[in-house]
This record gives C-alpha cells, structure tokens and sequence, in this order.
C-alpha cells in the first residue's frame, strides 16, 4: 500500500533565479532534497515537480525546481506541499503531521479544556505543539512527558505542561 507524506511546504521565493523557501517537514533533507528527485504536489495541478538545485542559506533550505527559472515562476509555487510516496509495507510509525493534528480539542490530565491545535512547528531538535488558546497562542514541546496522549478517534490531545509552561507568553 503506498502512501504519502508531506516533505516541505515551499514558502517564498529567495532570490532571482527560481529559488524557494522551504519548511521542512522530514527527518532527512540531505536524503531527500538532491537534484533530479522528483515530488508530487498539493495541489496535484502544480507537479510534479523536479528539483533543480539546493542549498542551505543561513539554515534555510532554498530549492529550484526544472521550469521554474524565475522569482515569478518560483512565486507560483508559494505554499505548495512537496509530497513524497512511500510504497513501502512499513509499520513504523512515522510521527504526526500538522494536517492530521489541526483543529484537535486539546486538554488538561484532568479533562479540563485548554484549547485546540492550531499549528505543528516541526523543528529539528524538537518539535512543538501551538495551541490557541482563551489567552492567546502557547507553544508546547511535542514530546511524550508534556503530550502523553493523541486520541485520533476523539480528536483529542492531552497536554501535561509543567508548572509556568502555560503563563510563559504572559
């Protein structure tokens, strides 16, 4: 069974040449991001697109893609989602991904309401949880002591933040 998973999200264009920005959502951009690889899109009528060029500028992927050879071609591609498919049988769990975590009720341990998930800032030391909350936006480390429990079924998250966490934008 194949499926896909989101690679980059490209943002905006870099320079004159067709470069573009990227958000990088994989665990391994030098194996991913080589010239001549190729990625379906989201959306589907802007791919496949085939990379041209990369490099790392101030800790910024910038990529080129064939037959986009300028900042206006490169500024079409602008929040494009570049999609990798894994044919592979592989059970191992790959983590979540923003799209599947969007919108999800998140909670206390005690089942009070916090607020929802507004956005997964995938970093590459450590992720983080944005959740919008009454008060505003608060950013929760993404890792299993402070998130012990993703219910897909009910949409929920639990979120166990240590004391201050929470009052930290305040």
């Amino acid at each position: 069974m194949s499926q896909s998973f989101v690679a980059a999200r490209i943002g905006k264009p870099h320079g004159l040449r067709g470069e573009v920005t990227v958000q990088v959502h994989t665990d391994d951009p030098q194996g991913r991001f080589v010239p001549g690889a190729t990625f379906a899109t989201d959306p589907p009528e802007r791919g496949p697109l085939e990379l041209r060029g990369v490099r790392v500028h101030q800790g910024i992927y910038l990529l080129a893609f064939e037959g986009h050879p300028d900042r206006t071609a490169a500024e079409a591609l602008r929040g494009t989602r570049l999609l990798v498919v894994d044919d592979a049988e592989d059970e191992e769990d790959e983590g979540w991904r923003e799209e599947d975590l969007l919108g999800f009720e998140v909670v206390l341990p005690d089942g009070s309401a916090l607020g929802t998930v507004s956005a997964l800032h995938v970093r590459p030391v450590q992720d983080l949880l944005e959740v919008r909350t009454t008060r505003g936006e608060v950013l929760v480390p993404f890792v299993d002591e402070l998130v012990p429990e993703i219910d897909e079924e009910g949409r929920r998250v639990v979120v166990d933040p240590p004391p201050g966490l929470l009052e930290l934008g305040e």
